[in-house]
């Protein structure tokens, strides 16, 4: 019993290097090179289980997030061209259409230019032919009035020599008083 006795105190030693006689550690557990085999085969158990769980579950989801992420960068930047490009498109329709009208106005204010230029063209005809109307009418107004005031005047002249020729003492003869003046009025 004594050789038991010793060599259970022996194991005790042994064991007790990291452990005091009330069975808690002395100091710390991580530094007691005889727990480190057991350390050493958790840590690697632990570790391959790490690879595999995330291996098998966590890196494939990473991955088709990522995949996924960058195919939705790649949909909106081939979105983003094709929305470029109907820009560009859409603005060179508007400015054609732009200069479509620009021209399309020139055109109709140049119609309308030469529709007025019409207008007043025949305006001023019709002008020009009531003012040469009324011109017409107004040279012979004037010479019918010339007329008349030559008659008128031959008239005056008559009655005024008669009246000046008895004025002045002397007999009045018609006949000889209108040759008279007819003619001086003559020339």
């Amino acid at each position: 019993m004594a050789t038991e006795t010793t060599g259970a105190a022996e194991g005790a030693a042994t064991a007790s290097s990291c452990v005091d006689a009330g069975g808690s550690a002395i100091g710390m557990p991580q530094l007691c090179f005889d727990w480190w085999p057991n350390q050493i085969v958790w840590l690697v158990i632990a570790l391959v289980a790490i690879f595999f769980i995330l291996s098998r579950v966590a890196l494939p989801r990473i991955a088709s997030v990522l995949a996924e992420r960058q195919g939705t960068i790649t949909n909106d930047i081939t979105a983003a061209e094709e929305l470029k490009q109907k820009a560009a498109d859409a603005e060179a329709a508007y400015n054609k259409a732009l200069a479509d009208a620009r021209t399309e106005a020139q055109a109709i204010a140049q119609k309308t230019r030469d529709e007025i230029k019409g207008d007043l063209d025949d305006a001023l005809a019709k002008a020009d032919a009531e003012i040469a109307a009324k011109a017409a009418e107004s040279e012979k107004a004037i010479a019918d009035i010339r007329a008349s005031a030559m008659a008128n005047v031959e008239i005056v002249a008559k009655d005024t020599a008669e009246a000046i020729v008895a004025a002045l003492g002397g007999k009045t003869d018609a006949k000889a008083i209108a040759a008279a003046v007819g003619n001086r009025i003559k020339g």
